[in-house]
């Protein structure tokens, strides 16, 4: 499949809304919330797979933000949303910038689409500068719950995800990159129903309700298996 416009309506995609106040409005806001956290204030920042600029977009004010997705049609999109943002369309295992060139890296559900994410993790340790942040998130094959829904699990609905891996492998290659894992948690159990019967909208009461405090409050507690993403700070040695 080419990451192309219809991309966005299709696969995990097909039910996101990105009104504000949303499951996918409330994630960019976390993540955000994270980069002011672990990265310095006013450095350089990339997000690898900026999709829209939603995220990269709320980043502006506190970093000189740089923006690159193999999707052109998103990167003449996301214009509008990250205006200072510079914006490019390139491939994350062929990163066009110079070694050492950024304070703070995001990467947030790209690795798994990835034909070689190693490569694309190496390169990232070649460009971030020494001390510099990365933010990984993808799809967590180690989830509690992962088996009770199968094959239907969010991670398996998408057919471009090629690489999904379990969290100690990811976390072996950002180590293999260069960098030290700081924090790694998860996001929650948001992709319900998880059980028949029940009315899906108590199951995302009951099961949600960790992963939701976590993302609005921007407090880091949920431990790795706890969640339908893995999530992970490192650090460039």
């Amino acid at each position: 499949m080419s990451f192309d416009e219809k991309y966005f309506s299709t696969h995990t995609y097909a039910s996101v809304s990105f009104a504000k106040y949303s499951q996918y409005w409330w994630s960019n806001r976390f993540f955000a919330a994270l980069a002011h956290r672990y990265g310095q204030r006013g450095s350089r920042l990339l997000e690898i797979g900026s999709g829209l600029g939603h995220l990269v977009g709320q980043l502006e004010d506190g970093f000189e933000t740089f923006g690159l997705d193999l999707n052109h049609w998103a990167v003449a999109h996301s214009k509008s949303e990250a205006k200072r943002t510079q914006l490019q369309t390139a491939s994350a295992q062929d990163l066009p910038f110079v070694d050492s060139t950024f304070g703070v890296i995001i990467i947030k559900h790209i690795v798994e689409h990835l034909p070689d994410p190693a490569r694309a993790i190496r390169e990232i340790g070649r460009v971030l500068e020494p001390n510099g942040i990365l933010i990984l998130a993808t799809p967590n094959l180690d989830s509690l719950l992962k088996p009770w829904k199968g094959d239907q699990w969010i991670g398996y609905l998408d057919p471009t995800h090629i690489s999904l891996k379990p969290p100690a492998e990811w976390f072996g290659l950002i180590r293999d990159g260069g960098m030290n894992i700081v924090r790694a948690f998860a996001d929650g159990f948001w992709n319900t129903p998880y059980v028949p019967l029940i009315p899906n909208s108590i199951q995302k009461l009951f099961f949600g309700s960790l992963g939701g405090f976590q993302a609005i409050s921007t407090f880091v507690f949920l431990p790795v298996r706890w969640g339908e993403s893995v999530i992970v700070i490192a650090r460039k040695i």
